[in-house]
């Protein structure tokens, strides 16, 4: 899963940061020495809060239902328009399903917006472009 995927790399750079700031304790002394440890701390500062996204993320792809199917779109579902395909949920980008372009948007986002509350036939404009809801699922 990708925010399982981004919460390992924030884990992994904080991680390495870590070590990195634990070596140059060993190997410096004096201005490069604090220089490098405030070098690593940012470093940790930037990945944790990369890690406090994902795992809002993650938090936010729990909350959205399973089992979404209707004929209006809403969080957790499945929405194909003349534009693309899209899974209502969190802003993971684009997804391929069984050799299938997804892009995971969230309801929040300017076009996640726009569809909630759509029904198959619906039109929606976005940006001087009419986009129509062909399937909801």
């Amino acid at each position: 899963m990708v925010v399982n995927q981004r919460i390992l790399s924030a884990k992994e750079a904080i991680r390495m940061a870590q070590e990195s700031a634990n070596e140059e304790g060993k190997s410096s002394a004096g201005d490069k020495y604090e220089t490098g440890r405030a070098m690593a701390q940012l470093e940790i500062e930037k990945a944790s809060g990369q890690l406090a996204e994902a795992n809002k993320l993650k938090q936010a792809l729990e909350h959205i239902p399973a089992d979404a199917p209707g004929t209006v779109v809403k969080p957790g579902s499945l929405v194909i328009t003349s534009q693309g395909s899209y899974f209502i949920s969190i802003a993971a980008g684009k997804l391929t399903v069984d050799d299938q372009t997804w892009f995971a948007i969230s309801a929040g986002s300017p076009l996640g917006e726009k569809l909630v509350g759509k029904k198959e036939g619906d039109v929606v404009k976005l940006m001087a472009k009419e986009i129509v809801v062909e399937r909801v699922g």
